[in-house]
């Protein structure tokens, strides 16, 4: 009786499997940082777009009011990212100063890597503003405190950013809330400042650098870049959040508040 030839009917040996599936198998430990890279470099371009439309529509508020958006109403119920009935209810992120600039949904679109970062249980408080938080102290009213007659905060009129091109406007943020994140709509500069001069002492910050230690930032002039974290100490987080360990922080100068005040010497 003849043996068949596997080699004349097309057919492959068990060894010869075997070498394909290592070839396979060194192929995709090759290329799957690749493809890793790739989806987060993708994950971070979308944000940044996003980032860029709250950018645009911020000036477009100040071209039609001669202000920047306000962050809020002295009763905390209606932000620059969306409106509440009442400071127990979730907001409605249709409704906040913004809204009418920000396109056919107006809505902030939240940002796809904080998506993935949040936990899965459900909303928090201050969802609305996507992951990105406005410069509210120096460019929203909230340092100097005055109200119009409807209770909201007077913004920086937009002339009076010095720097356009080296004062935030927006950037990536979250909060460190217990050992998870949350969204965050304000971007906490390195220092406290209520209007009687920047005090001594830090808040809990805000600037999330969640792009391999970086945070996107976007400026008054309208451009964008990505920033790496630097040590320094960070303030109390009044609800038990690790600032440090969710990577938080600051970067640029500290003295004058650095690039959140448009009016340091």
């Amino acid at each position: 009786m003849k043996r068949r030839n596997h080699a004349a009917t097309g057919g492959i040996t068990f060894l010869e499997l075997l070498a394909a599936l290592a070839v396979a198998a060194v192929l995709c430990a090759l290329l799957y940082p690749v493809a890793r890279s790739a989806y987060f470099h993708s994950l971070r371009v979308e944000s940044a777009n996003h980032l860029r439309q709250l950018v645009e529509a911020n000036l477009s508020y100040a071209a039609d009011h001669g202000r920047y958006a306000p962050a809020m109403d002295q009763k905390n119920l209606r932000r620059w990212h969306g409106t509440r009935p009442n400071t127990r209810s979730p907001f409605d992120p249709a409704q906040g100063f913004l809204s009418p600039y920000l396109g056919q949904s107006r809505r902030v679109t939240p940002c796809p890597m904080l998506r993935r970062m949040l936990p899965k249980e459900g909303l928090t408080f201050e969802d609305g503003s996507g992951g990105y938080g406005y410069n509210s102290v120096y460019l929203g009213g909230m340092r100097d405190s005055v109200r119009d007659a409807a209770g909201i905060y007077v913004s920086l009129p937009a002339l009076r950013a010095q720097r356009p091109s080296q004062t935030l406007m927006f950037a990536s943020t979250a909060y460190a809330n217990g050992a998870t994140l949350q969204e965050y709509p304000f971007c906490e500069p390195p220092f406290w400042d209520f209007g009687f001069g920047i005090a001594n002492y830090r808040p809990s910050p805000s600037l999330h650098f969640r792009f391999n230690g970086k945070a996107l930032v976007a400026w008054c002039d309208g451009h964008l870049t990505l920033e790496a974290r630097e040590d320094r100490p960070v303030g109390t987080n009044p609800h038990g959040g690790d600032a440090t360990a969710q990577n938080l922080g600051w970067f640029g100068p500290d003295a004058d508040n650095g690039y959140w005040n448009p009016a340091r010497p």
